[in-house]
């Protein structure tokens, strides 16, 4: 365990690491206030949400971590398929860490949101609100037999001809063309996509591209397969909050699964800007519904 201010940062803004079973988790806290936690989705860490720090700073203490096997939280064995109730139980643990006494809110993206999710249902006394935005749970689809081939094929495109093929069948596939060549072009290419984006996104590029065979090979399909215990979740559901972007309306993987969600525990679905990367692209704008819907 270990916390520190961060260099050049001022004094609201730490960084520290947790030892939990299995794994070192990094994180980061910025502002003051009641406890925030955000969870990165995909290969993402905890630059992803730089851009809406100043906002949410100033209203909570934001709390944000790499997961474990990715950016700078790493493993004590070997890398393998990785558990969404284990990485729940990180977050668990982290809060349990920063904020023992206290009910926390938690925001969570795509692939941190259903661990969010897992979150709420095991650990509900720990939580005050918790947004999912765009979880792709596949099983709350009517169809969950295609999007759990097309993830199979992705990540055996991964497997066999690497980067480029992987992210141009996974694009074909949720309706998102993306071309070998732009997959492939890695750091630089990273970089040169992030230009004009918060300095701590364009850190970030270069160790998301080295967590993407993490997130393609052991990520991708246990998480979007995971099935959520939604009687487990009846009692808490008056704290979730499900949400996708309003980019995302034809995006099934991406949408439907937070739609369904309100639709079985009969609350309103909240759309929040941009896609499914809103919180990345539209960090103002997001940041600012994410503060109306904490508030509510």
């Amino acid at each position: 365990m270990n916390d520190k201010p961060s260099p050049g940062s001022g004094p609201s803004h730490t960084t520290g690491t947790l030892a939990v079973p299995g794994a070192t988790l990094y994180y980061e806290t910025r502002g003051s206030g009641p406890l925030l936690l955000l969870i990165s989705g995909g290969a993402g860490d905890a630059g992803m949400f730089a851009g809406m720090m100043p906002a949410l700073a100033a209203a909570y203490t934001v709390v944000t971590y790499d997961p474990r096997a990715l950016s700078r939280s790493t493993l004590d064995g070997p890398l393998a398929d990785q558990q969404v109730q284990v990485w729940s139980d990180d977050a668990r643990r982290l809060l349990d860490h920063l904020a023992p006494a206290e009910e926390a809110s938690v925001m969570g993206c795509s692939s941190g949101a259903v661990v969010a999710l897992d979150l709420l249902t095991r650990h509900p006394g720990r939580l005050r609100r918790v947004v999912v935005h765009e979880p792709p749970l596949v099983e709350l689809l009517q169809d969950p037999a295609r999007y759990k081939a097309l993830f199979a094929e992705v990540r055996d495109a991964f497997r066999a001809e690497g980067l480029g093929a992987a992210m141009a069948r996974f694009g074909a596939g949720i309706g998102e063309p993306v071309a070998e060549d732009e997959a492939e072009e890695g750091v630089e290419g990273e970089a040169e996509r992030s230009a004009g984006l918060p300095p701590e996104i364009q850190e970030m590029a270069p160790r998301m591209h080295a967590n993407f065979p993490v997130f393609l090979e052991h990520m991708l399909c246990p998480f979007s397969s995971s099935a959520p215990d939604l009687e487990a979740l009846r009692p808490a559901a008056h704290k979730l909050v499900p949400a996708a972007g309003r980019r995302s309306r034809t995006r099934e993987v991406f949408y439907a699964p937070a739609a369904r969600l309100a639709e079985l525990f009969g609350s309103a679905l909240v759309e929040f800007p941009g896609g499914h990367l809103g919180a990345v692209e539209r960090p103002k704008e997001f940041g600012e519904q994410l503060l109306k819907v904490l508030a509510a």
